[in-house]
């Protein structure tokens, strides 16, 4: 009986070793192929760039994004992994392709250097609400005129919850599937359908042999469960507070009505 381990793609830590790999740039060529409407051109040159979105002021916020390329003709794509979907993703998205955009122009230079920005958001929960489809993308649209304003900002979501049980024929639900995957069993059937993704399960197969590559993982995972349970711990200190107050004023509003009706100061 077989026991392979393989390494989840929907943790950050992975999906970064293996998307940022020079080695696996034809599977990452496949991917965005499967989400973006480029010309083919585009994808003769993809180079990887260092993922930091550095502040532009003092004080400004340091951003990291899973993996962040250049296309042949300049367009910039940030691909980016979020397991839980809180009430700040969507502005979160927009601040960092705010930065992607800013960061390319110099004191001095024209607006018209400004290439496009590409996000490639997937997430394990729901994001966009009151929709079915698993795969949209958004631009600058004037919803009543049916008119794009422009699509400098590109942001496209996939939301892997949302990835129906039935094959939609498409390459772009195999590699939702890669990603989604946890069980031997779940990349074994992926893989059997698509040779793309099949070679993606072999190189996911070799990374997940790596003990450094599985330290990397593991300290990923402890510090997202960190993170929620330190969330947890906050929205429980706040309900608590909250609580507690709510405590205090009924016992004062009752010590106020009782020395009231006695006449008691």
């Amino acid at each position: 009986m077989s026991d392979k381990k393989y390494l989840h793609v929907k943790n950050d830590a992975v999906f970064r070793m293996f998307f940022a790999d020079e080695r696996n740039q034809d599977l990452l060529v496949s991917f965005l192929k499967s989400v973006l409407r480029l010309p083919d051109d585009d994808y003769n040159e993809i180079v990887i760039t260092d993922p930091h979105l550095l502040p532009e002021y003092k004080g400004d916020k340091l951003g990291v994004i899973d993996v962040k390329l250049r296309t042949k003709n300049g367009r910039v794509i940030h691909i980016e992994i979020q397991l839980k979907v809180t009430s700040e993703t969507r502005e979160r998205i927009i601040f960092y392709d705010a930065k992607l955009i800013t960061e390319q122009l110099g004191s001095g230079d024209d607006y018209e250097k400004i290439n496009q920005v590409i996000s490639i958001i997937i997430t394990n929960e729901t994001l966009i609400k009151n929709n079915a489809l698993y795969h949209h993308r958004f631009t600058f649209y004037d919803s009543d005129a049916k008119l794009e304003f422009s699509d400098i900002i590109e942001i496209h979501t996939l939301e892997l919850s949302k990835l129906p049980e039935g094959m939609d024929g498409t390459l772009l639900y195999d590699w939702a599937k890669f990603i989604d995957a946890e069980t031997e069993e779940e990349f074994n059937m992926v893989a059997e359908r698509n040779p793309e993704v099949q070679k993606a399960v072999v190189r996911l197969e070799v990374l997940s042999g790596d003990e450094r590559a599985r330290y990397i993982a593991e300290m990923e995972e402890k510090a997202r469960r960190d993170m929620v349970s330190h969330l947890k711990d906050a929205r429980h200190g706040i309900t608590f507070k909250r609580r507690k107050k709510r405590r205090v004023s009924r016992r004062q509003s009752g010590r106020t009505k009782r020395m009231a009706k006695c006449g008691c100061r």
